[in-house]
């Protein structure tokens, strides 16, 4: 079967809708009676025809926006219920597959770094999700052979995938243009959805009787790529940045779990999260869990968490006033900035112009490693 996101399909799906175009426009002669038959001829010529554009046109901008990325996502055949499973102590880290990053310097790893495709299982949350690290060429360079480096969670928005993160967004070219300028220390990369959980939305926590996305996040994950990578196991070489409900996820990682993650990027995301058919039954009834994970709530009413953040909107956002109560509301040691576009709106185009000052601002929260 053709991949749902591949470029064959679209082409075919294209031509079709070129061809259901000339064919009603060949036809439309031989339907001008006005019987019965010559006007059910009209009617099913045009509605097939919109319909051969409409998909050419949906396979097109899901393919561009990431929102499925196969035909059981699409379909929700692979939406079940979730199995238990008993998991030894560790955390499970395996690569699937390598790509080169071409790039000004070449394409040697040495000079411009590997991506790596990963899928990593958590002992804590028994959660498995698929994404990929960016290594850059540092990693290889043997004056680094004994250094950790610093790390980034980049998170997509839902629905979404990790692959947009760099064909669209392009994380690693922009993080290596910004080692290169000396804006940001040499850091790896970790490019995944918010949600492990297909077909669900879960808001990056760990819902009640259900999946412990937080845990795997927050907990999981950071042990499982400094077991396998060269990454400095403290807090404070490790941030979180993302678009929309990423962006969400990472503010809420650093604040609540800020052991885990002390700098935090928030690129069109709102601050708080509500039931609704993508999530499912998020808070169990609880109140208090409801209020934890409104990041709003948290800086005017938790004790303030020793972590830095940055917010990105414009004044054509949805976000633009709620970004600015954030703002009123922080309090020391807490550390808040924010970026604010004249204009753009909820979508890559906007985020893109977003990320290289986002990188700079994360290079002053983290120390280089000395080669």
């Amino acid at each position: 079967m053709l991949a749902l996101t591949g470029i064959p399909l679209q082409i075919i799906a294209c031509l079709l809708a070129v061809a259901a175009f000339a064919v009603t426009l060949w036809l439309w002669p031989r339907f001008g009676g006005k019987g019965w038959r010559a006007v059910l001829g009209r009617l099913g010529a045009f509605f097939g025809t919109q319909v051969m554009v409409l998909v050419a046109m949906a396979l097109v901008a899901n393919s561009y926006f990431g929102f499925y990325t196969t035909w059981t996502d699409l379909l929700g055949t692979a939406g079940g219920p979730g199995t238990v499973v008993d998991h030894k102590p560790g955390n499970a880290l395996s690569v699937t597959g390598e790509q080169k990053v071409y790039s000004s310097q070449g394409s040697a790893k040495e000079r411009s770094g590997l991506i790596q495709q990963v899928k990593l299982t958590g002992a804590g949350s028994g959660l498995t999700n698929a994404g990929y690290v960016y290594l850059p060429p540092q990693y290889f360079q043997p004056e680094y052979a004994g250094h950790q480096f610093p790390m980034i969670l980049v998170l997509s928005g839902y629905p979404g995938s990790a692959e947009k993160l760099i064909s669209l967004m392009q994380y690693p070219t922009s993080t290596l243009q910004a080692i290169n300028d000396k804006a940001l220390p040499p850091t790896v990369l970790v490019m995944m959805r918010p949600s492990p959980i297909a077909n669900r939305d879960t808001e990056c926590m760990d819902v009640p009787g259900g999946p412990k996305v937080e845990t795997y996040f927050t907990e999981d994950l950071p042990k499982a790529l400094a077991s396998g990578y060269r990454i400095a196991p403290q807090a404070s070489a490790h941030a979180a940045i993302g678009d929309s409900t990423g962006g969400y996820c990472a503010l809420k990682f650093a604040l609540r779990k800020p052991d885990a993650y002390r700098a935090a990027i928030s690129l069109s995301a709102d601050y708080s999260v509500s039931n609704d058919t993508s999530t499912g039954d998020l808070f169990a009834g609880s109140t208090q869990l409801r209020q934890e994970n409104d990041l709003l709530w948290r800086l005017r009413n938790a004790p303030a968490a020793p972590v830095s953040l940055l917010l990105a909107t414009s004044y054509d956002e949805d976000n633009y006033q709620p970004t600015q109560e954030m703002v009123k509301a922080f309090k020391a040691p807490t550390r808040l900035s924010t970026i604010t576009l004249n204009s753009g709106g909820h979508n890559f185009h906007t985020w893109g112009r977003e990320i290289p000052p986002a990188l700079e601002w994360l290079g002053k929260q983290f120390a280089a490693p000395a080669a």
